[in-house]
Order: structure tokens, then sequence, then C-alpha cells
């Protein structure tokens, strides 16, 4: 899980509340779903060790609450980095993150 949490930490901005890029509302936040209390338990310890290192400028905002229900998205979203990965927004925001 931890190496999921990595990737999951390093390819969005954590610190903005309702908002990914240019996308605002809630629908947009950044959000941990955990299944029991050993993944609450890593989620929150990680969110507290990067806010702690000041890895970001800004606090970390990620929601981690409990898992209650699944809704698949719409197709046009399935499969996004593959099918949108050379727009500006993905390419860069992903490469920023990796470099860094």
């Amino acid at each position: 899980m931890e190496n999921l949490l990595e990737v999951f930490w390093a390819t969005h901005d954590p610190t903005t509340l309702n908002r990914q890029g240019g996308d605002v509302g809630p629908q947009y936040r950044s959000a941990i779903f955990y299944n029991d209390e050993s993944q609450k338990e890593i989620a929150s310890k990680l969110k507290a060790d990067l806010n702690a290192k000041k890895v970001f400028e800004k606090p970390i905002v990620t929601e981690i609450t409990a898992f209650t229900n699944f809704y698949p998205a719409e197709n046009y979203h399935q499969d996004y980095y593959n099918q949108n990965g050379m727009q500006p927004i993905v390419s860069l925001s992903c490469a920023q993150r990796w470099i860094s």
C-alpha cells in the first residue's frame, strides 16, 4: 500500500482543496478511501510524515475517509492517461512529479 500511496502523492497536488488544475468542485478533492483501520493508519502516517518534512509548500488537505460505495466513472474517463497522455496538463503534471 505504501508504494501506491507514494504514486498517489506524487501524481497530483494534495494541497489544494476541491481543485485539481483548472477543475474546481468537491468532486476534484484529494481523497483516500480506506477499507480497514490498518489502511487508515498507513495513509494518515504518510500524510503526517510528508507534512512534517514539508515536501509540499502548503499543508496536505487530502481527505482520509472510510470507503462506502464505488461508482464507476463514465466511459470517457476510463483509461484517461493512455487516452489523454499527450495533453499538456497530463504529461506536464506527471513528468514534474516524477522528476522531482
